[in-house]
């Protein structure tokens, strides 16, 4: 067995470390890069996949260098998503390391890509290559517009994904501009999905013994999540407008201006409706006829929230936070990210893990939000400097030590 290399399930050597955690031997090679691929294969890792990430050897992932801020030589953005993987630096037009990777394609349980759509096939890579090799393989496919359609060979972008699926129409102030999520909620979006796909097609190939191609768009996952807001339209060809922080269909659900900041209160019944408004001193219009149901709530926005406004602005904050928690009404004061990452709820959950990097030294990371009594994720590693594993991975896959230093001398491994 060579270096840094465990025994498989079988006990034989292998490129795949076992790991423990629900998904322990799964085999999973990360073709991907930027965010929605490796935020999918991040999932995996975390639930105790093996993941070896293919990397350019020159420049690597381009989110290594999406910064500042960095630590060590990657940016933190790189950092964000690919936690317990083990970098593999390899040029893919080489004909022998294309050779090793597709073997490694052989080996595996799960690859993912998201590569333009023909780009895998030119590789030796795609789905029907690996799958004529690996009939058991469960494949994916994240792009801009998935594997067909008009747009299929466009180039994919999270915020182009967030302007066509209608989604930014719905953000934002409602006399303001379209906003973009604060985050990439395209890419992220489509790796949650892809990762809930590749789940489904392992359990379908227990019973098969075969796998499948998951394909998986940008655009389609953020027409997913227009969700009820879709519903409503299908329900009235209204063009639903932006609401900004409140809900289309629930009022009061939505921030506030308090004398020193801002307050989000979700009343999202009647009953809470009443106790808020007996907390602001608003009792009267919980028994006036244009208030007294949701629906009448809806209909009279207007109205009720400028008296809510008024009321609200007159005291801090801190103040609402505890007068309507006190009387069961959902409330938060709006914090900013330091605020939220130090928020008591977020440390018990131990939402913040801390690794030591290879260059970096300590660096903080994000946690999974999956909690599992029996498998429970684990931040195990943190993410790989380029190439760190990369003379392991080739050793075991055969490649000679005169062979990895010629490699090496041409740049075609890292």
């Amino acid at each position: 067995m060579t270096a840094g290399a465990m025994p498989d399930d079988t006990g034989h050597g292998s490129a795949w470390q076992v790991h423990r955690g629900a998904l322990r031997g799964l085999k999973v090679l990360d073709l991907s890069r930027i965010l929605s691929g490796p935020y999918c294969t991040m999932m995996l890792a975390d639930l105790g996949a093996d993941v070896i990430k293919i990397e350019e050897p020159r420049r690597g992932d381009d989110t290594r260098m999406w910064g500042p801020p960095f630590q060590g030589a990657d940016a933190s953005y790189f950092l964000s998503a690919n936690r317990n993987k083990r970098s593999c630096a390899v040029d893919l037009k080489h004909p022998r390391l294309r050779a090793v990777v597709q073997r490694l394609a052989g080996e595996a349980d799960v690859v993912v890509e998201n590569f333009r759509p023909g780009t895998a096939e030119r590789l030796g890579l795609g789905y029907d290559q690996v799958a004529a090799a690996n009939p058991g393989v469960v494949y994916a496919s994240i792009s801009g517009y998935g594997q067909s359609g008009p747009y299929r060979d466009a180039p994919g972008y999270d915020a182009i994904a967030q302007a066509l699926s209608g989604m930014m129409s719905i953000t934002g102030e409602p006399n303001g501009p379209p906003v973009r999520f604060g985050v990439a909620g395209a890419d992220l979006s489509a790796g949650m999905f892809a990762a809930v796909g590749i789940l489904a097609a392992l359990h379908s190939r227990r019973h098969t013994g075969v796998g499948q191609w998951v394909d998986i768009g940008l655009l389609d996952a953020q027409i997913a999540w227009l969700s009820y807001v879709a519903a409503g339209w299908f329900a009235t060809g209204d063009t639903p407008p932006r609401y900004g922080s409140a809900h289309p269909t629930i009022v009061p659900y939505q921030a506030f201006g308090t004398a020193d900041g801002h307050v989000m209160v979700a009343a999202g019944n009647d009953g809470l409706w009443h106790a808020f408004a007996d907390a602001v001193g608003l009792g009267h219009l919980a028994k006036d006829e244009r208030f007294a149901t949701n629906p009448d709530r809806v209909r009279n926005r207007a109205h009720l929230l400028a008296l809510i406004d008024e009321a609200i602005a007159r005291r801090p904050t801190a103040h609402w936070v505890r007068v309507l928690g006190a009387a069961g009404v959902p409330v938060a004061p709006i914090n900013d990210v330091a605020g939220a990452l130090a928020h008591p709820q977020v440390v018990a959950r131990e939402m913040i893990r801390d690794v030591k990097h290879t260059e970096a030294g300590p660096v903080r990371v994000l946690a999974s939000p999956i909690k599992l009594s029996g498998t429970p994720p684990d931040v195990r590693d943190a993410p790989p400097v380029l190439g760190e594993h990369t003379t392991a991975i080739l050793l075991d896959c055969g490649v000679g030590d005169i062979e990895l230093t010629s490699l090496t001398e041409s740049g075609a491994i890292g």
